[in-house]
């Protein structure tokens, strides 16, 4: 099994990237609807309430704060897939590193939307429809399978 340690270090990696990766796609689904920075806005609200669902330009309050905390919690879901994927022989391998990510995604959705209290959730709900959420994880799927396979490749 792999240790906590070997599981912080490649959920940073594939944290981060399933961050970036989902974040610029939160910024041009924005975009499209010509508010860039209100999906990356939302998740601030853990913080500052409605306020921060309801705002669209970028600001350093809302926006980076909003990014840190989906960051955060990127890094949450990396560390869990790497916990529980870790070791597996596959996981070196493209394909089943996607399933596994794709899984794992999944199972953050479900947390997010259907386990969480409503002002703990990311708050992208409130700013885009079903579909872009769609992609939102995929996205993050995306950024885990490629950071989980980098580093088990090291």
């Amino acid at each position: 099994m792999i240790t906590w340690k070997q599981a912080l270090r490649e959920g940073a990696v594939s944290g981060s990237l399933a961050s970036l990766l989902s974040a610029g796609y939160l910024a041009w689904a924005g975009q499209r609807r010509h508010e860039p920075a209100a999906p990356l806005n939302a998740p601030s609200h853990w913080f500052f309430g409605r306020r921060a669902l309801e705002q669209d330009e970028p600001s350093v309050l809302y926006t980076v704060t909003g990014y840190l905390v989906h960051h955060v919690a990127s890094v949450f879901w990396g560390v869990m897939h790497a916990k529980a994927w870790g070791d597996h022989p596959a996981a070196t391998k493209p394909l089943p590193a996607a399933a596994g990510a794709i899984a794992a995604a999944g199972v953050a959705s479900f947390v997010d939307y259907q386990l969480t209290p409503k002002r703990l959730t990311p708050g992208f709900e409130h700013r885009l429809g079903r579909p872009e959420m769609v992609n939102v994880y995929a996205c993050f799927a995306l950024g885990l399978a490629i950071g989980s396979v980098l580093m088990k490749r090291r």
